[in-house]
């Protein structure tokens, strides 16, 4: 017979194993209500996602841009919470912030030209997002 230290031991190991085994809540890319379709090229990006529900997170990308200023164009629905779009450009300063709830064509601030980040902000939203960024020459 195991004594009382050794079972509490080998119980232990044994939830800490299962444990590992469940996927985390909303801590990845693919977490429910997150599933984007991204076009990732140099001084070209697009990002649209359909059917976001209640959604918490940021997600960040890398973008080439050789330009100093891009064009920002924003076609989303938004019907609960909110999502913010942030760039930064290649100095890492921040050229741009606006709610993804404000459709149109809008252009960044200048800035350095180099690798862009991409950012959106989401604060619980249900949505669907669509936006792309262009160099603007």
């Amino acid at each position: 017979m195991l004594s009382h230290s050794i079972r509490s031991g080998v119980a232990s190991v044994a939830v800490l194993a299962l444990l590992a085994t469940l996927p985390g809540c909303g801590d990845s890319p693919t977490s429910p209500g997150i599933n984007p379709e991204i076009v990732n090229q140099a001084d070209h990006f697009s990002y649209q996602v359909s059917s976001i529900q209640s959604y918490w997170g940021t997600a960040s990308y890398s973008w080439s841009n050789s330009g100093a200023q891009a064009t920002i164009n924003q076609a989303c629905a938004v019907s609960a919470g909110s999502a913010t779009l942030v760039v930064l450009d290649g100095a890492t300063a921040q050229v741009y912030s606006r709610s993804l709830a404000d459709n149109g064509t809008f252009t960044t601030g200048s800035g350095t030209p180099g690798t862009w980040t991409i950012r959106i902000v989401y604060d619980g939203v249900s949505a669907t997002v669509n936006f792309r960024a262009d160099v603007t020459t």
